[in-house]
């Protein structure tokens, strides 16, 4: 039987969990008006990591059961963990170039890997009565439903070093409710119409967004100078949710992306993910009020993709 197929292979460890405490502290941020962000502490860094290996040094074990170029992922797992206590730095990227660069320092039959890590958000806990505005350095406690995010893809430049090719930072799994200041109307009219024209309705979406940079220094240089942190695109855009009247999600979305560009110049480009989980309305009060109630739609959701870039010098 003739076997001769093209493959394209890769294998990794996902979901690798890492909990590294008294990690370096994030200072050197610039603040800006939307957020009180400044920096952290890091004295609980805690996170997921997922490390996938691509490279045909690998697919004889595909083709012939030839394991002797293969890293187990377990080795991986274990890789991630014990280098996690010698790190420095204090940003999800930082922690994947740094894995990233010692990867493959350390496997020569890793080609190429790509790296993510996701945010494992915990909030110091409040101290008891007398200490109101005071939060613990010790005991932390699970509370935002949203996460930062961030990828790093690696190869070897012609003298064999590490060379990041793709990268995405990103806060997912944001939830947005507002009670007033968004609209849908004037949108295709047909026999298939039921959904009503609203003025004014609740909005609620779910949003996933990522962002690159124009240069890579700004995004792993040790002193954070250009770095935008994940906490503050999240308070940007709770401020715009907040204050801007949109027409529609799509509207919306668009001005998220345009106040993230004017704000953050080092950025590139900017990406969103939204759904559409507005509530239906099921009793209003009848003297005209405000009071209102809603509850849970039909199962389906509308959904809203938007990529926005910086133009080019020659497209200007």
């Amino acid at each position: 039987m003739d076997r001769n197929y093209t493959c394209s292979i890769s294998y990794g460890k996902l979901c690798v969990p890492v909990y590294r405490v008294y990690a370096h502290p994030l200072v050197g941020i610039n603040t800006i008006p939307e957020s009180r962000f400044s920096g952290r502490a890091n004295t609980l860094f805690a996170l997921e990591v997922d490390v996938e290996v691509f490279g045909d040094n690998f697919l004889p074990a595909y083709t012939q059961g030839d394991n002797s170029n293969v890293v187990a992922t377990d080795s991986m797992k274990n890789f991630i963990l014990r280098q996690a206590l010698a790190f420095t730095g204090s940003t999800l990227e930082d922690l994947l170039f740094f894995l990233g660069e010692r990867f493959l320092a350390t496997y020569a039959q890793m080609q190429s890997l790509r790296l993510t890590a996701r945010e494992l958000p915990f909030l110091p806990a409040p101290l008891p009565d007398g200490a109101a505005t005071a939060e613990s350095q010790v005991l932390f406690s699970r509370s935002h439903s949203d996460f930062a995010q961030a990828s790093l893809t690696f190869e070897r430049d012609e003298q064999q070093q590490p060379v990041i090719t793709v990268h995405t930072c990103g806060r997912l799994n944001l939830e947005l409710f507002k009670v007033t200041g968004s609209a849908f109307t004037h949108y295709v009219q047909d026999e298939y119409t039921t959904l009503p024209e609203r003025q004014d309705r609740p909005l609620f979406i779910h949003l996933d967004v990522s962002w690159t940079y124009t240069d890579l220094d700004a995004l792993i240089n040790p002193n954070h100078a250009r770095y935008v942190p994940a906490e503050q695109v999240r308070d940007l855009i709770e401020v715009v949710f907040n204050e801007f009247v949109s027409e529609s999600i799509q509207h919306l979305v668009y001005e998220f992306g345009c106040r993230l560009l004017e704000r953050f110049p080092q950025l590139a480009s900017v990406t969103f993910e939204a759904q559409n989980r507005t509530r239906d309305l099921v009793a209003a009060a009848e003297n005209d009020g405000q009071e209102k109630v809603y509850s849970d739609p039909f199962s389906a959701f509308g959904t809203i993709r938007l990529h926005q870039a910086r133009k080019r010098r020659e497209e200007q």
